[in-house]
């Protein structure tokens, strides 16, 4: 069983502490390496076509997860293996089973009933924690049996305690968007302040697919999106979480409801919309 436990530790270079995981972060649970039986072999990885496979593989298992769900998921194991540092353990297991269920069942507790002045967390938030920790364990080659009883029984009777109904925020209305619109200036930043108003506003977009569209389609390699002037208004072709989409954007029945905000072109309106990266635009963030 050691034999076992130490091989594979040594096939995932994160497995082999829960500090050194805390401080080298999310970056390296990508890591994918030659497979063993073909670094002995010269003939195989000698002409590096194996290694390109596997800067090509590693780009894809980047990929495989957005941005803003790895730096979460990364926050998560960092808090998870702080608190096991502050009570004592390893999160990798040590010579415990790795993941330990009671372990988890005590984290999670922890989160809904903290014994420190650390406010609690909400339910949902909780669950994103766990989610989080699966992941983790999962690219370091384990696997986190949430049905486990120390894992739902814990988890059960924190929604059955703390769950409260979600808040339910008023939805904007086409006079709020008008107003907001009749505020802006004429100048770059409220032009661009308008498109990205009544583009988000008429397409439902998420601010990450607004500040991601280019004006062309190979604009720039990193772009979610890009932006096609039609005769009834325009077509926005999105890359979003569950692939890519098209959204139809009607002209309006007024010059404030079209694009533009004002009477120039739908085009003209386009290019203040994706500005490039470092000009009006750079105060939007992803989120």
């Amino acid at each position: 069983m050691d034999s076992e436990h130490e091989k594979s530790t040594s096939a995932h270079p994160l497995a082999s502490n829960g500090a050194e995981v805390d401080e080298r972060g999310q970056e390296q649970t990508h890591a994918i390496a030659l497979p063993a039986h073909a670094e002995g072999h010269a003939g195989l990885a000698g002409f590096g076509t194996l290694d390109r496979l596997v800067d090509t593989a590693r780009d894809y298992a980047k990929a495989s997860t957005a941005e803003n769900t790895n730096k979460a998921y990364a926050a998560d194991w960092k808090h998870f293996a702080g608190w096991c540092r502050r009570h004592g353990t390893d999160p990798l297991g040590g010579q415990a089973p790795c993941p330990d269920p009671q372990l988890i069942g005590l984290y999670l507790t922890e989160l809904a009933a903290p014994t420190d002045k650390a406010p609690a967390l909400s339910v949902s938030t909780i669950e994103r924690r766990l989610s989080g920790l699966a992941w983790n364990y999962a690219q370091r080659g384990f696997a986190l049996d949430r049905k486990d009883r120390h894992i739902a029984a814990v988890l059960a009777g924190i929604k059955r305690k703390h769950a409260r109904p979600p808040v339910q925020k008023a939805a904007v209305g086409a006079e709020d968007i008008l107003a907001m619109v009749a505020t802006l200036p004429f100048d770059l930043r409220g032009l661009r302040d308008r498109a990205i108003l009544l583009v988000g506003y008429a397409g439902g977009l998420r601010r990450s697919e607004i500040v991601s569209l280019d004006a062309h389609r190979d604009d720039t390699i990193e772009a979610g999106g890009w932006v096609e002037i039609t005769d009834d208004g325009a077509l926005l072709t999105l890359r979003g979480k569950t692939g890519w989409r098209e959204v139809a954007i009607g002209r309006g029945s007024s010059d404030a409801t079209w694009t533009t905000g004002c009477t120039l072109p739908g085009s003209t309106m386009v290019r203040f919309l994706c500005a490039p990266r470092g000009t009006v635009k750079k105060p939007w963030r992803r989120g």
